[in-house]
């Protein structure tokens, strides 16, 4: 009982992470990008990151490791699947903004200047990451109060 607690609280907690990480990240790539706006950028796509894991990790413990309703209850809802076809989604969009940004660690670290030239896209990218979660968020609730769920 302690573990699917822990693993709920996790997984809200990645919620409330995550999405200031990525508002945070999306507002910061507005700002002018000298070495302070850099690091804000930064600091959020690293906390935005750590949600993932954090998302990650306890969410597939609740679906699949016998802590919640169990494996068949998931897979067949298909409130579920929106939920990982929109988190797919996420994972998609994010694949442009991750390689930039570790590109940006690595000019960082040679003290190189990064290439921002595709700041704007980001933010924009970031935006639509946010409201795609506060989506999931929708669904997962309606999840939770028994929709989808075969009867």
């Amino acid at each position: 009982m302690v573990v699917r607690w822990l693993l709920a609280a996790v997984h809200l907690l990645a919620l409330a992470i995550g999405f200031g990480a990525i508002l945070t990240r999306s507002l910061a790539l507005r700002r002018p990008l000298d070495g302070a706006g850099i690091r804000s950028v930064l600091a959020a796509d690293s906390w935005w990151g750590i949600a993932a894991l954090l998302w990650i990790a306890s969410g597939l413990a609740r679906a699949f490791g016998g802590f919640e309703k169990g494996a068949p209850y998931y897979v067949q809802n298909p409130l579920f699947q929106l939920k990982m076809g929109l988190f797919l989604f996420i994972l998609v969009l994010e694949l442009s903004p991750m390689i930039a940004f570790v590109r940006w660690r690595i000019a960082l670290a040679r003290g190189v200047p990064p290439d921002t030239g595709h700041a704007a896209r980001f933010a924009r990218i970031s935006a639509i990451e946010a409201f795609i979660v506060l989506v999931m968020v929708l669904v997962a609730t309606a999840m939770a109060r028994g929709f989808g769920a075969a009867r």
